[in-house]
């Protein structure tokens, strides 16, 4: 059984069909999202219509729940753009998507930990800013859960961490938007260093999980135009380096 993972595509468009193409290539059985699908100043109602389309297994992630929460403090700035741009339609089906999933016996479904979804999993924020995850931290925020495979994102982070217990945590990355800050609850920095989509596939052999961190390019440049049209120069920097700075 082999499964495409894609997570925190953020309206990048362009960088999703890339990662389409080349998981079609390879071959899988199914495909997951593990949310954040729409926030930013880049293509929200396209996104969303590409992803309504697809038979895909889709969970909502922080930044889907904060879109709905529109004219709270819970919806950020780029909350509010992607909001303003779709439809009744959009909305209806951002609504419907579960805060996590079980895909069999095996497998958990989550955006940030089981708990929550604004959580980090395989990483930890300090004053110092952000580092990898310890073990005994990791399989706290496993808490009860019994999957043997638990699937992640939010932190854009491609990583994978065997817990204690066996249990193999994957994070497969952004697909589109591959560094970011952020200043809770410490400013930290999360980086990748290329302007590539990421994603993941995980296969189980012989009863054992095996996961593969898929680094895919794209034609970057009309989404870092897009950015810096609209005057998120930050996201735009991102975009381009996969740098913050």
């Amino acid at each position: 059984m082999r499964i495409a993972v894609v997570s925190d595509i953020h309206g990048n468009l362009p960088a999703l069909e890339a990662v389409v193409a080349h998981f079609k290539q390879s071959g899988v059985d199914a495909v997951v999202n593990l949310g954040d699908n729409l926030s930013g100043p880049l293509l929200p109602l396209e996104t969303a219509q590409y992803l309504m389309a697809q038979d895909w297994i889709h969970i909502s992630g922080n930044h889907d729940r904060q879109l709905l929460a529109y004219g709270t403090e819970q919806c950020t700035d780029v909350d509010e753009l992607a909001y303003s741009q779709l439809t009744p339609k959009e909305l209806t089906w951002l609504k419907s998507l579960p805060h996590k999933a079980d895909l069999g016996e095996d497998i958990l479904l989550c955006h940030g930990t089981p708990a929550s979804d604004s959580t980090y999993f395989l990483e930890t924020v300090e004053a110092q800013g952000a580092r990898m995850a310890t073990r005994k931290e990791v399989d706290e925020r496993l808490g009860t859960t019994l999957a043997k495979l638990v699937l992640c994102g939010h932190t854009h982070k491609p990583r994978a961490i065997r817990a204690s217990s066996g249990q193999l945590v994957v994070n497969p990355g952004s697909v589109g938007l591959p560094a970011y800050d952020d200043a809770t609850p410490y400013f930290h920095v999360i980086e990748t260093g290329s302007p590539d989509a990421h994603y993941a596939i995980v296969e189980r052999i012989k009863d054992q999980w095996i996961a593969s961190l898929i680094t895919v390019p794209y034609d970057h440049d009309s989404m870092v135009k897009l950015a810096d049209s609209r005057h998120y120069y930050d996201w735009a920097q991102a975009l381009a380096t996969g740098y913050m700075f």
